[in-house]
């Protein structure tokens, strides 16, 4: 009997990425592969790439060091975001031998029959224009979540951004597919969805092929949330002006929607957004907090903010920092502007010194930890319903309330996997926070 070949997939970037990784290790599991932790001596190594920041493009070539490493002679192959946009870039790295664009990544087995490694890397990348196709996907990895795709590509035109020369057009998942996946997530005893893609809000686009919106993005959240067997949905980035106040409402009625929005912002200042070609202004973001505060006041909201940007003044970043010190949200995730290849900004004037990038960035973070332990501190008292995680941190397992408060409890393995009531009582040294149990909900 032929020894069944190894591989070990490693995922750079977003959920969507991972939810696509999942679906292309399943496809190596039909045709006869094993999958085995990255960490693992594996025949092929597979990595998914990311292209938003400058930062995981050095992190791609850390990767390949790191499977050389484990195994000289094993094939290494390239997918994704990177692959697409830097081919040849990608292909010269020592020690990777395939590199597969947007189109190509799922059908990676075809490619693979001869493991012997290669001089030099072979490219597989089509135009852009040809990734007008869908390829449904979803994770499932954790066994406590699973990411979901239900949308790719996006037809906006931001200024910074190389993810529509990287992905394509906008499209969509059919409406009866995404309820399919969710189906056999849950089937799977998998607690919570999250909805990922690349511009969700932009959900019914491109759906059957068709230009028009097929579905909107309340049709599919008010769909899923009619699916047996999910306890948890959690929609991942959503564009402020795609948030509509319907969609709103309906989350916080919802049956298994839970209260937490990450929304990106980018600019505080209207003077960038208009320079980074966002479709909205300040206004708009405002009003979209406020709606969200007025339905669900314990919600949970995350915000996108990027530093540095050409053209940004200190007067502007000022103007950004005021403006999130004043809002009543959540945590931010912070992202230091890098120059992308063959984007708008990348030409524009006003270039900020990076050691000026690199204060404002530590600014909004130190601002973050503020937004997350106010937060936490006004959930303090309140009952909430934990899922909890399957990892032993240091004696601790952790997990997650449906408002994304982060608490921990001395490990039970018991606990791994269930939905749990409890209180939410004092915040711990390290930002979570300890609570104490009501009553079970669900056993492992």
């Amino acid at each position: 009997m032929e020894n069944r070949k190894k591989v070990a997939f490693y995922t750079l970037g977003c959920k969507l990425n991972f939810s696509e990784t999942s679906t292309i290790a399943r496809n190596f599991n039909d045709e006869g592969f094993d999958r085995v932790d990255f960490e693992e001596i594996a025949d092929i190594y597979v990595i998914n790439t990311c292209s938003v920041t400058e930062n995981a493009d050095k992190q791609f070539k850390q990767v390949v060091k790191k499977a050389m490493k484990l195994n000289e002679k094993a094939f290494v192959a390239a997918v994704g975001c990177y692959a697409q946009l830097k081919p040849e870039e990608l292909a010269s790295v020592d020690g990777v031998d395939l590199v597969l664009g947007a189109t190509e990544k799922f059908k990676i087995t075809d490619y693979i029959h001869d493991l012997s490694k290669n001089d030099m890397g072979e490219v597989h990348s089509c135009e852009i224009a040809e990734a007008d196709f869908y390829v449904g996907s979803y994770s499932i990895g954790d066994r406590t979540r699973a990411f979901l795709k239900v949308q790719d590509g996006c037809d906006y035109k931001c200024t910074y951004c190389t993810i529509p020369l990287a992905r394509g057009i906008s499209r969509s998942d059919a409406l009866e597919n995404v309820l399919k996946n969710a189906k056999e997530i849950s089937a799977q005893n998998i607690r919570e969805i999250v909805l990922t893609g690349v511009n969700i809000g932009d959900y019914g686009k491109g759906e059957f092929g068709n230009k028009k919106h097929e579905h909107t993005f309340l049709d599919l959240v008010q769909a899923l949330d009619k699916v047996e067997g999910i306890e948890r949905l959690r929609i991942s980035s959503i564009e402020p002006n795609l948030l509509k106040n319907e969609t709103i409402e309906f989350v916080s009625k919802s049956r298994t929607f839970v209260p937490h929005f990450h929304i990106p912002l980018q600019s505080g200042s209207n003077d960038i957004l208009k320079l980074m070609k966002r479709r909205y202004l300040r206004e708009v973001y405002i009003d979209r907090v406020a709606k969200i505060r007025e339905v669900m006041p314990h919600a949970c909201i995350g915000v996108d903010v990027i530093v540095g940007f050409p053209g940004e003044t200190d007067e502007h970043f000022l103007e950004t920092y005021h403006f999130l010190n004043e809002l009543d949200i959540s945590y931010l995730h912070v992202f230091t502007y890098s120059e992308r290849d063959n984007t708008e900004a990348a030409d524009m004037e006003g270039v900020v010194a990076s050691n000026v990038r690199a204060k404002r960035s530590k600014m909004l973070r130190g601002l973050s930890v503020k937004k997350r332990r106010a937060f936490y501190e006004s959930q303090l008292g309140t009952n909430r319903t934990v899922l909890f995680e399957s990892e032993n941190k240091e004696g601790y397992i952790h997990g997650f309330t449906e408002n994304y408060v982060k608490v921990k409890t001395p490990w039970n393995p018991e606990l791994v996997n269930t939905l749990q009531e409890i209180n939410l009582t004092k915040i711990d040294e390290d930002g979570s926070v300890r609570l104490e149990f009501l009553n079970k909900l669900a056993e492992a």
